[in-house]
């Protein structure tokens, strides 16, 4: 299995360096990357995997600013402050602008790899026309992968910006024409493809897969289901899509909660999606790395000298590390926090004078984090030991995976789901809660309500993609969000479209995600 996905790893490389075609529509605003279809030879369906690996180069060719952007508005979350990204601290703020360049490159990236996964279909398709049966077994696998890594798209465009386009093409023209869709479709919509998906995917969790490691299975596309049918408040659409992952006896919880995060729990039992970076522990050479700067603190002493340090843009809440504390939390608060003097002297200053002793700006692994200007903590669960660097790789979190989805938040959404008056065809919801609360070291419950699984959702999977935002969003709790001088209302839940698509798109002119200015500039357009 070792050299097979060393092979994958070495294709992805190569694909970064491949050529692309770039057909920008005079109404998309988006580089539309695909594959250059000249280097394919459609009778030799052994290649048939080549556009599915750069399908795959793409969706985990994330920008920084993506989980950033995703997960700041959270009341888990702080964006640093005293840096060059003002508009960034603002929308942690709820003040939003429509020029701001991470709105408009989120947008543009979503699409384009949309555009590229649609692109891999055309592909797969154009060699499925002269494969055997076996072939076309293969080639209906894929096309099911690439439908999944397009709803996780759909997904996050519809969770920012409300009503979107749905796009299944490579050539979109006639489909934005059509105009944006609700997010109520685009998640019908999801589910709907998750249907389809399901029967062609393989029956295994993505780290049993040979031919990818790490690839898609059809509990990745329940999971997404569950997600969207989530979001659309159909809680037996949840449990339903939620049960079949557990019923499958196939997923558990990584035991070490703070190795999970790190190279130790790389695609574990608990993985359902996860982008996959390498340098494939050699000192030099190629490498395959997202760039987690943004989440590192601008200061520390690391354990393996020169190990670089980060930008301090995104930090822990001090909502969240109190809220912590009052549950007695341990492992759960020291994997998800880097601690700082400062941030430590103003926890006392709050009242918490008995901190425990892991409560440091020593990390386990011997990092220390120094004081510095943008923040008072940084995100643990972004963070790579030093210690655990390849040799001479000195990148901050250098070659480490990033988990999107994993099997402690589909067991929290099932016992959400219970709670909100769904039947459950697995195990209860004080099971699904206490399986969580028993690898943090906490003690079971009995009779959860919704409160108490959203209590734990909280704690679970703070600074992960956003997930306490939806939540928050979806259940109409504004108070939870205005906080820290922070006043949230109805009118802040969505991003404003960026302007640059305004002013290239048809967009809904009606969204309530839309300012004024915006309205206008649309009326004009229609």
């Amino acid at each position: 299995m070792k050299r097979i996905q060393q092979t994958i790893w070495k294709s992805i490389v190569a694909i970064a360096g491949f050529t692309f075609v770039v057909s920008c529509s005079d109404k998309l605003d988006t580089q539309e990357g695909q594959l250059n279809t000249g280097d394919l030879d459609y009778t030799d369906t052994e290649e048939m995997i080549q556009p599915v690996i750069g399908a795959y180069y793409e969706f985990y060719t994330r920008g920084w600013e993506d989980p950033l952007l995703l997960s700041v508005r959270g009341d888990d979350v702080n964006a640093g402050g005293l840096g060059d990204q003002q508009p960034f601290a603002d929308t942690d703020m709820f003040t939003y602008s429509k020029d701001y360049w991470m709105y408009n490159s989120l947008w543009n990236q979503q699409y384009s790899d949309i555009i590229t996964v649609n692109t891999a279909i055309n592909q797969i398709l154009q060699f499925r026309e002269f494969a055997d049966e076996e072939g076309q077994a293969e080639a209906d696998q894929y096309i099911a992968e690439m439908k999944v890594l397009r709803a996780w798209f759909h997904l996050n465009l519809a969770r920012t910006w409300e009503d979107v386009f749905i796009i299944t093409s490579n050539q979109p023209e006639e489909e934005i024409e059509n105009g944006v869709s609700s997010k109520e479709e685009i998640m019908n919509w999801i589910s709907d493809q998750m249907d389809e998906a399901i029967p062609d995917l393989p029956d295994m969790r993505p780290n049993q897969r040979t031919d990818i490691p790490g690839g898609v299975t059809m509990y990745t596309a329940y999971a997404i289901k569950a997600q969207a049918q989530q979001e659309l408040q159909n809680y037996q659409g949840v449990a339903d899509a939620a049960g079949a992952i557990i019923n499958s006896g196939l997923f558990s919880l990584y035991p070490d909660f703070y190795e999970l995060f790190k190279k130790p729990g790389e695609l574990s039992d608990e993985s359902l999606l996860e982008l996959q970076f390498s340098d494939y522990g050699q000192e030099t050479g190629d490498a395959f790395y997202h760039l987690y700067d943004p989440f590192g603190p601008q200061g520390w002493t690391p354990a393996r000298e020169n190990a670089s340090s980060g930008w301090g843009f995104f930090e822990p809440s001090f909502k969240w590390i109190e809220f912590m504390l009052d549950r007695d939390e341990t492992v759960r608060l020291e994997t998800s926090v880097l601690f700082t003097d400062r941030g430590i002297a103003e926890l006392e200053a709050d009242g918490y004078t008995n901190l425990p002793s892991f409560v440091s700006n020593t990390t386990r692994d011997g990092d220390v984090i120094n004081d510095f200007a943008r923040a008072y903590f940084s995100s643990g669960k972004h963070y790579l030991p030093s210690n655990q660097l390849t040799d001479m790789r000195n990148n901050y979190g250098a070659g480490k995976n990033y988990i999107v989805i994993r099997y402690a938040e589909v067991l929290l959404m099932y016992a959400e789901a219970l709670t909100q008056g769904a039947s459950g065809n697995a195990i209860s919801a004080d099971e699904a809660v206490n399986q969580v609360r028993s690898r943090a070291g906490l003690s079971a419950l009995t009779g959860v309500t919704t409160e108490q699984v959203l209590d734990e959702k909280f704690a679970e999977l703070a600074m992960e993609w956003g997930i306490r935002y939806y939540d928050m969003i979806r259940l109409d709790k504004y108070d939870e969000l205005s906080y820290d001088g922070r006043s949230f209302s109805a009118g802040d839940e969505y991003l404003p479209y960026p302007q640059a698509q305004v002013d290239a798109l048809p967009l809904n002119a009606t969204s309530v995600n839309t300012d004024t200015a915006i309205n206008d500039a649309l009326n004009n357009l229609n």
